[in-house]
């Protein structure tokens, strides 16, 4: 069995946090900094929106990867990952650009909303 929704996601996640770790990096640089934020603000949000990624990202993958081998269909599946890859390119915009937390919060409620549904299928699909 091929998980190519899963693979699909996986490679774009992959993309993401590279860019993430990279523009977090370049900041870095720029200020000389090895550790920590050293007051700065944006190197701060870079850092955020790096690190909630990596937090949310790989279990994300899981949930997708599961659902597929649980035979799901495939546009349930295709659905929930396209939400779960919307989410979290509005969380890192919004954290990285947003002026207030409504980017945040609505990429938030899309990827709980998307993680309970696909919870409760899985639970649904091994009963």
């Amino acid at each position: 069995m091929i998980l190519t929704i899963t693979m699909f996601l996986t490679a774009t996640f992959g993309l993401m946090l590279v860019a993430l770790s990279t523009y977090t990096s370049l900041r870095r640089r720029k200020l000389l900094v090895a550790h920590g934020d050293a007051g700065d603000t944006d190197l701060k949000r870079r850092i955020r929106a790096h690190g909630n990624f990596i937090e949310n990202a790989p279990f994300l993958l899981i949930m997708t990867g599961a659902l597929e081998m649980a035979q799901a269909p495939q546009w349930s599946v295709a659905a929930i990952a396209l939400a779960f890859l919307v989410a979290r390119l509005i969380h890192a915009v919004g954290t990285l650009y947003g002026k207030g937390p409504m980017l945040r919060a609505s990429a938030m409620v899309i990827q709980h909303v998307a993680m309970v549904v696909a919870c409760v299928y899985l639970m649904i699909l091994v009963i």
